[in-house]
């Protein structure tokens, strides 16, 4: 005798979207849990809009390297936590770039935020390039 057991494509895919969709549950509420927590850390700061700072980025950044942990391990996490800091390095050289450009050269904003993009860009790809490629 042979059995032959077959599966529903359809109940395959309706799994695959419960498991994205408890994913992305689980990411906000331990996202609006850390949101929650810094910003009760900004309101010891001042200026009170200091507190934005510690907001979302922090939050979300946290919230996907616990799900990272959870669901590839240590070195899958460590990976993510480390283009993390090098997005953020790149992030911080935008800023910088397009405070002085608007600042001390008085260039429009679409003028000094588009020059600061090709740094943005530049500088996560050079960080790439020289630390995560591999």
């Amino acid at each position: 005798m042979h059995l032959t057991i077959r599966t529903d494509p359809n109940r395959e895919r309706d799994q695959e979207k419960e498991a994205v969709l408890s994913e992305l549950v689980i990411r906000f509420v331990i996202g609006g849990l850390v949101v929650t927590v810094f910003a009760m850390l900004g309101d010891l700061f001042k200026p009170k809009s200091f507190a934005g700072l510690f907001g979302a980025a922090p939050s979300v950044a946290l919230a996907s390297l616990a799900i990272a942990v959870h669901k590839h391990g240590n070195n899958y996490a460590a990976r993510e936590a480390r283009s993390m800091m090098a997005g953020a390095a790149a992030l911080f050289v935008y800023c910088v770039l397009v405070t002085w450009l608007l600042k001390r050269r008085r260039l429009r904003a679409r003028s000094a935020t588009s020059l600061a993009a090709a740094a943005w860009f530049a500088t996560a790809f050079g960080l790439w390039y020289a630390f995560l490629r591999y």
